[in-house]
């Protein structure tokens, strides 16, 4: 759903753009209290991750196809904040280098794609998690509910953005019910992935997924007089622990993960327009669309320029899109971190760490 430039005005173009720079400086306050210094790199990995995975459209009707937007991955991953950061740097990248996305539409693909997504996401993965038992069947149940009800609340957002500031006279009841009716097909592919690749993490390291930090504990229940009672905190029989691998070695195997969607599985995804593009061609729109920015990009359209081969041209600029995002995402989570560590290191703190010595 990368909206192109020319489908909103300029003036709520604008104004979206100073709630997306709004939203972001809010979570770079938020994310300093969700990274630590085994976050921080698994920040920088989320981001490269649904890069990748943005690559990867999948056939959801015949001609239309829908890719991940990656909100929910991210904020049950690494809490809300820190998504907002995630995907802001990836549909920044995306938009400069790679011609994915207005650039004067920046502000609104971030609000719809980066925020709206992120926030409804992890609203109901919460609900749902505090309302089903603490397993982790419940909490991948949880995390593919989640996923699917973010995309149509997003279709739902560019909606009210374009009947607000529209460049076409079109009645806003159609472009909803398109809009919704076909993302709602799309959630069901994104929350599928979701659930695939947090249930994944959950097997492996459950200590690393933000949206069930507490542990999945489930109770044991005793009946005691025709009634089933949570057991003693001294008796309770925890869910077996999942094997944790290193994690250095889990995030080795995620980047490579990401390198192989990204370079090899991208050649095979559908090439059929995605849901925002089969609708604005259904109801007339997409005429609106102008000529990107950075058009000349040599990685425009995710292929490699000069590169005359396919396979090849479009695998490098998926590899090349993995790298630019993971070293741009790790950095901006590091300096947060530091910065944050810096902050309660106060004078105060260090005289007594000399008192001590």
């Amino acid at each position: 759903m990368h909206v192109p430039d020319g489908f909103i005005d300029a003036p709520v173009s604008v104004a979206a753009g100073a709630f997306a720079v709004g939203a972001v400086a809010v979570s770079l306050r938020g994310a300093r209290r969700e990274l630590n210094e085994r976050t921080a790199p698994l920040a920088g990995l989320v981001a490269a991750f649904v890069f990748a995975v943005q690559m990867l459209n999948f056939p959801v009707a015949a001609g239309t196809s829908g890719h991940l937007m990656g909100g929910a991955l991210a904020a049950i991953l690494v809490g809300p904040w820190t998504a907002v950061l995630c995907l802001s740097v990836v549909l920044l990248l995306q938009g400069i280098f790679f011609a994915d996305g207005g650039l004067t539409a920046l502000g609104v693909n971030i609000t719809v794609m980066g925020v709206v997504t992120v926030v409804v996401a992890y609203g109901v993965f919460r609900l749902l998690t505090g309302l089903l038992p603490r397993t982790r069947r419940s909490a991948t149940a949880s995390a593919f509910a989640a996923a699917l009800v973010s995309v149509p609340a997003a279709a739902a957002a560019f909606t009210l953005l374009y009947w607000t500031g529209g460049t076409t006279d079109i009645p806003i009841g159609k472009v909803f019910t398109a809009m919704v009716g076909v993302h709602v097909l799309i959630g069901i592919g994104e929350g599928v992935i979701t659930a695939l690749t947090v249930g994944a993490v959950l097997a492996v390291r459950p200590d690393l997924v933000h949206g069930v930090r507490g542990g999945l504990a489930a109770p044991l229940k005793l009946r005691v007089d025709g009634e089933l009672v949570d057991a003693p905190a001294a008796t309770r029989d925890p869910e077996p622990a999942a094997p944790h691998r290193s994690a250095r070695g889990f995030l080795v195997t995620g980047l490579v993960s990401a390198f192989l969607l990204a370079g090899f599985v991208s050649f095979y995804a559908s090439a059929d327009p995605d849901g925002l593009e089969r609708v604005a061609a259904d109801q007339g729109f997409d005429e609106k669309a102008e000529e990107h920015g950075a058009a000349d990009s040599p990685l425009a359209d995710y292929g490699v320029g000069d590169i005359a081969n396919a396979r090849l041209s479009g695998g490098l600029a998926g590899v090349i899109g993995v790298s630019a995002t993971v070293v741009v995402g790790t950095g901006v989570f590091w300096v947060i971190r530091r910065r944050e560590g810096e902050r309660n290191d106060t004078p105060r703190d260090r005289s007594r760490d000399n008192e001590s010595v």
